[in-house]
């Protein structure tokens, strides 16, 4: 199974806040093993235990034991994901507490994938209970704390209250309560079964947007593309594509040489490839067909560049493969675009 990751925009705000309070941006890179040039991309990924280590040289760099609480209080959420972005459009607090479950994973994935909803309402103890079901959440308490601090201090800066009646968590006492209590404003219970948040009912219907109805629609498809990439990104077609797309155009796009990046044998890669349906020859086949459409359509390179690009040393063979795919001939396709 391939390690969980973290968005990268979501790291660089920890890189930023821990920064902020005197850590050494280079010392935090080489400590976490993060490539600062990795985070330019908001919508890009970082491993998962990267993100652990940057937490822990943030807190040791800063000299902020509660990092992972001030992360979750200080940034705001649409600042660093698109995710927070989908929060402030939503109708009501239940329709931001249901995005959220739908998009979290584009924030940070855990190991309770395919589990479903990661964080749910639960009445106990006469109550309702906002439930982090996230697995093993002791051996990283930083994310609860983040994650639960940011669903009080997003409101906040809309203008609204997340009134809370009592904070749970699986942990135990970090040795700064006072914290908690300033920042949860209800009393906090430590080393308990479970990391949950009890609210007040009167939350759910409130009011909450702050954005246009129209831009939900269009942050939902971008997030919704975003899911998909990642996705792809966890089957091992995915992966090969990733491997294969910068290798095209220079003859090196053949099984041996993926198979070697990936560690694993070519009879390996062959059944891995085979329990997902599809042959190395077909994910090659179809990466091609997929990028030479989008380069002619784009129409910024020529037939023969686009040949090239796609990993043809031959324009005749690139022609043929081309009619294969779509019935046409690369330059009579271009033609029509252009006269479009």
């Amino acid at each position: 199974m391939a390690e969980p990751t973290v968005g990268a925009g979501y790291a660089r705000g920890l890189l930023e806040l821990a920064v902020s309070k005197g850590a050494a941006r280079t010392a935090l890179a080489e400590r976490s093993g993060i490539e600062l040039a990795d985070l330019e991309d908001q919508d890009a990924r970082i491993p998962f235990s990267k993100y652990v280590a940057l937490m822990r040289a943030g807190k040791a760099l800063s000299g902020d034991a509660a990092l992972g609480l001030h992360y979750g209080d200080d940034v705001d959420i649409a600042e660093v994901s698109i995710v927070g972005l989908i929060g402030q459009a939503a109708a009501t607090p239940m329709e931001g507490f249901k995005q959220l479950n739908r998009y979290v994973r584009l924030i940070v994935e855990t190991d309770n994938e395919g589990d479903g909803d990661r964080f749910q309402m639960k009445s106990r103890y006469g109550g309702l209970w906002m439930v982090d079901t996230r697995r093993h959440a002791e051996t990283f308490p930083e994310l609860t704390e983040t994650a639960f601090a940011q669903f009080v201090s997003t409101p906040r800066r809309l203008g609204l209250t997340a009134p809370l009646k009592a904070v749970h968590v699986t942990h135990s006492d970090p040795g700064y309560r006072d914290e908690y209590e300033r920042i949860f404003g209800a009393p906090v219970t430590f080393d308990a079964d479970w990391n949950a948040l009890q609210i007040d009912p009167a939350w759910a219907p409130r009011d909450l947007a702050r954005l246009p109805k129209y831009v939900f629609g269009v942050l939902s498809e971008r997030a919704d593309a975003l899911l998909e990439e990642l996705q792809t990104s966890k089957s091992v077609r995915g992966r090969v594509e990733s491997l294969l797309m910068p290798i095209l155009h220079v003859g090196e796009a053949n099984m041996d040489t993926i198979a070697g990046k990936m560690a694993l044998s070519r009879q390996t890669l062959f059944r891995k490839l085979k329990a997902e349906g599809v042959t190395f020859e077909r994910v090659l086949d179809e990466l091609r067909q997929r990028l030479a459409l989008d380069y002619l359509n784009a129409r910024k390179v020529s037939v023969n560049e686009t040949a090239y690009l796609v990993g043809f040393s031959d324009p005749a063979a690139f022609s043929r493969a081309f009619k294969r795919w779509t019935g046409s001939s690369p330059r009579a396709m271009r033609e029509q675009r252009l006269a479009g």
